[in-house]
């Protein structure tokens, strides 16, 4: 369905409590080049093991989210309140903002995942 807009919620809920990446890897870099599909940085802490989450641990399927969809088709998800099953809102938005930061994105680009992707894709008022 080209004309219409898809959007990858919990980046497929990412294997990251096994620490695999693949297929998860290539199925969503799959997607990704479909140009129709966008996807949510969200749900992440809560697909980690219990209490064993951090920005090592988170960093590379964020990666591979950063490299398949790119700052314009990618967006944060607070994932509120099911998030608090793993930790705190502040906590993980905190390490989203470090990964985004490590992985080299300009402010233009951060204000993309964090708000202006959304605002677009949702057809909201920025």
């Amino acid at each position: 369905m080209p004309g219409l807009g898809f959007v990858l919620d919990h980046l497929a809920k990412a294997p990251i409590a096994s620490g695999e990446l693949e297929p998860w890897a290539g199925l969503v870099r799959e997607l990704a080049a479909e140009p129709n599909v966008t996807a949510k940085l969200s749900g992440l802490i809560t697909e980690a093991a219990p209490d064993r989450w951090d920005a090592e641990t988170l960093r590379p399927y964020v990666g591979v989210a950063l490299d398949a969809f790119g700052p314009e088709r990618l967006m944060y998800g607070s994932d509120w309140p099911v998030c608090l099953l793993a930790g705190s809102l502040p906590a993980w938005t905190a390490t989203a903002l470090e990964l985004l930061n490590d992985a080299g994105l300009s402010a233009a680009e951060r204000d993309a995942v964090f708000q202006g992707t959304a605002t677009r894709v949702y057809g909201l008022s920025g």
